[in-house]
Order: C-alpha cells, then structure tokens, then sequence
C-alpha cells in the first residue's frame, strides 16, 4: 500500500507539471492553437500584399502630387488616403485586405521620407 506522503507528491507534482508545459508553451489549447495561426495567416497575408501596394504607389503617375498630400495627413489618416487612392487594392479587386493600406502608408513613408 501506498503511504499518503507518496501520493500527495505525486498529485501535487502533476499540477506542477501541468502549470510549467502550459505556462512555457510546450503545450498550447486548441483555441490558442487556432488564434495563433489566424495571427500567423494574417502576417503572411500582409507581408504578401502590402509589397504590391507600394509597387502600385510606385507606378502611379501622380505619386509625387499624392506623397506629398500622404505626407501631409495624420499618421491616423493614412491608411484611409491610401484606400481612397486605391492603391491598397489588389488587382481585380473591388476593396483592400484589412490592415494592408496601414502597413503599406507606413512603408511609402520610410521609402520617400
């Protein structure tokens, strides 16, 4: 028979256990798991399409008029001009991904700045 000193350890080194995978992440929740690679998907997403936006900054004609007008607006308001300008848009599409004309205002920036 087990002595009850032996078995506490054993229940209190389980919790223990349990505590230090959860906290340093050798073991993550299916709803940490899913938000992770949603956060994951999104920067790919981003790291994709915002090069694309600038590439269309870069191509426009008027992009000395509109930097300057960029550069002019609030750091806030940015990402609206960038839309409203379209290039944010992806070819063939109608609106912009979420979070693209943000990061793209914010590299057009350190590029002509």
């Amino acid at each position: 028979m087990m002595k009850p000193p032996f078995i506490w350890g054993v229940v209190i080194g389980a919790i223990v256990l349990l505590i230090v995978i959860f906290w340093t992440g050798w073991v993550m929740t299916s709803t940490t798991a899913e938000d992770k690679g949603k956060d994951m998907v999104k920067e790919a997403l981003l790291e994709n399409l915002v090069p694309i936006c600038v590439e269309q900054y870069l191509q426009d004609p008027n992009k000395v008029e509109r930097f300057a007008e960029l550069k002019e607006k609030s750091s806030y308001q940015r990402d609206d001009y960038v839309e409203e300008i379209g290039w944010a848009n992806m070819p063939g599409s109608e609106s912009s991904v979420r979070g693209v004309a943000d990061k793209c205002a914010k590299q057009i920036i350190e590029l002509e700045g």
